[in-house]
């Protein structure tokens, strides 16, 4: 296994839309996904997606930690399980969206509050070639929803409709927003 470098914003990888995977069982797709997980872990990050490493293919992986939940959210019934998908699908149920804060290991240092679908229904094939099914809420929606954007070459500022609430990390903890309007509506998430 191998610690993988990560592409930071700018990068052509990260604009780009990445290529469906032909063969899901592929010995180089299960070696690349455990140097993502690998990776993801050394950066201490929620989730990656293959073309973070460099790689535009149609690849996810994350997990859901327990301590990035919302209040109130229930907990994932996998935590901590390292979750795979291979050409991923994603489906809104429903209109409601949710505003969180969320970093990406793509844009370090930062944060900004992202406007994200409450629930979804995901689709996508695993390491084992067979497709499969999940509806999900919370921080599972927001992190596959971020993850997945990468697969399409959106960085989370692009979603974001108030650039006054993207920031410096150290700064935004020195310097508290103080806006009522935001503060009132945004979860702290992060993906």
């Amino acid at each position: 296994m191998a610690i993988l470098k990560i592409a930071r914003m700018g990068h052509p990888v990260l604009r780009r839309r990445a290529d469906p995977v032909a063969d899901p069982t592929a010995p180089e797709i299960r070696q690349l996904v455990r140097d993502m997980v690998e990776t993801v872990h050394d950066a201490d990050g929620a989730g990656l997606a293959a073309p973070q490493v460099h790689v535009p293919l149609r690849v996810v992986v994350f997990h859901v930690p327990g301590s990035r939940l919302a209040e109130g959210e229930a907990p994932d019934p996998e935590e901590g399980k390292i979750h795979v998908l291979i050409n991923p699908v994603i489906e809104p149920l429903g209109e409601e969206q949710v505003s969180g804060w969320e970093g990406c290991l793509s844009v370090p240092g930062f944060r900004g509050v992202v406007p994200r679908w409450k629930r979804l229904r995901y689709r996508a094939v695993g390491l084992d070639g067979k497709e499969f099914t999940r509806e999900v809420e919370g921080f599972h929606a927001r992190v596959v929803q971020h993850e997945c954007d990468h697969l399409d070459g959106i960085l989370y500022p692009m979603r974001m409709p108030d650039l006054t609430l993207l920031g410096f990390e150290e700064e935004m903890s020195r310097y508290p927003l103080g806006r009522d309007d935001a503060d009132d509506e945004i979860e702290e998430e992060e993906a």
